[in-house]
């Protein structure tokens, strides 16, 4: 492959989304389809969102481009699943759907991508002893990883610029993998979509009014292509891996490492909200992003930053764990992780009712102290 190809699809959809987002928030203005801020909202005034709609054209148009690319006709197979999640997320944006109506069309659209024989995963290559794996249980692996990536990626848009940070990390590190196995149209397509990321991200941090969101339309899309590429990451051939830096069996600790902010946010939230009875879809403040910002008083971008920092260094470690270390250990090593950091976060309790508690609570504290510093002084006067 030349190499100014993946230049171009860089620059390409950098500049294609730069230009565009301008024109996607005037029509949103004009037409007032602006998202309200509500209860959960981290925003406080109206704000344009779908700016996933730039994602979508863009990817399409790569799509056209990357056709010759396919060894399995794969830009043909993910037309169809964007498509869908491009409408659903759309009318999500504009009307707001049920939970359940967006689990269908993703289940739907992950269909496309596992009768695709490019993302079939034959053997898990010695992982917890296991090799060699029967179709049907390829299909429910495949479409649980699926599911799950897309929704995790889902629920981490809930603050400026975290979805878009987390997801330049995330495609970085998979465009780099499929650059060392030789797997060009992934990498051309990680390129592409971090182009689109990078160039949104200008406008979603923005303090002026070229503000937008990316919406669910846009939130669904990065969504379906990370976790297709996590998929293609785990089918790889075992010839591809020899040129990773990692040993074989540690595969798919090292695909949930570079998946490590999403998915440790949507178990968190989903058992909270399990172990409080409601539903696992239910809306509330309970994110790890929400948490740094109502308790520890971080700025939106500074929130995004720390979480997409630790995203980056958590994988950096489990590569170079990876490395070395059998699954077991590295497993091992992912898991008390996970059990530590839910812990400080089940320790602190950081529901969103608490935080407010907590915050009228030391204005009343801090209103008393006032008050009797007022008494002394009278009273010394």
């Amino acid at each position: 492959m030349p190499l100014y190809y993946p230049f171009l699809f860089f620059i390409g959809a950098y500049l294609l989304t730069f230009f565009t987002i301008p024109k996607i928030i005037g029509l949103v203005e004009y037409k007032n389809l602006m998202d309200n801020p509500n209860s959960r909202s981290s925003h406080i005034k109206k704000t344009p969102t779908l700016g996933g709609v730039a994602f979508f054209y863009t990817l399409i148009f790569a799509l056209f481009f990357l056709r010759t690319w396919c060894d399995f006709d794969e830009a043909i197979y993910l037309i169809p699943g964007l498509t869908i999640l491009f409408i659903i997320g759309l009318k999500d944006d504009l009307v707001v759907l049920s939970p359940y109506t967006k689990l269908i069309a993703q289940f739907i659209a992950i269909i496309f991508v596992l009768s695709n024989e490019s993302f079939m995963i034959h053997s898990l290559n010695g992982f917890l002893g296991i090799n060699e794996i029967p179709l049907y249980i390829y299909y429910a692996i495949g479409g649980f990883i699926m599911l799950t990536i897309i929704n995790a990626y889902n629920l981490i848009d809930g603050i400026d610029g975290l979805a878009a940070i987390v997801g330049i990390v995330i495609l970085i590190i998979y465009a780099t993998i499929f650059y060392m196995t030789k797997e060009y149209f992934f990498l051309l397509i990680s390129l592409t979509l971090n182009g689109c990321l990078i160039a949104f991200l200008k406008y979603n941090l923005s303090t002026t009014s070229e503000k937008i969101f990316m919406g669910d339309t846009g939130s669904l899309i990065v969504g379906f292509i990370i976790s297709l590429l996590t998929l293609k990451f785990l089918a790889l051939s075992p010839e591809k891996y020899d040129s990773l830096p990692f040993l074989i069996e540690n595969i798919p600790l090292i695909a949930i490492s570079i998946l490590i902010v999403p998915l440790f946010d949507t178990a968190r939230v989903f058992t909270i909200r399990l172990a409080n009875k409601k539903s696992p879809f239910s809306a509330d403040r309970n994110h790890t992003h929400h948490i740094l910002i109502d308790y520890f008083k971080m700025s939106h971008r500074k929130a995004s930053l720390v979480i997409g920092g630790f995203n980056l260094v958590f994988v950096y470690l489990f590569i170079i764990l990876g490395s070395a270390s059998y699954n077991f250990w590295l497993a091992t090593v992912l898991v008390v992780t996970v059990i530590i950091l839910g812990y400080l976060f089940y320790r602190f309790d950081y529901s969103f009712a608490n935080v407010r508690r907590k915050i009228r609570f030391k204005r009343k504290v801090d209103n008393a102290k006032e008050k009797g510093k007022n008494i002394i002084r009278k009273n010394k006067g």
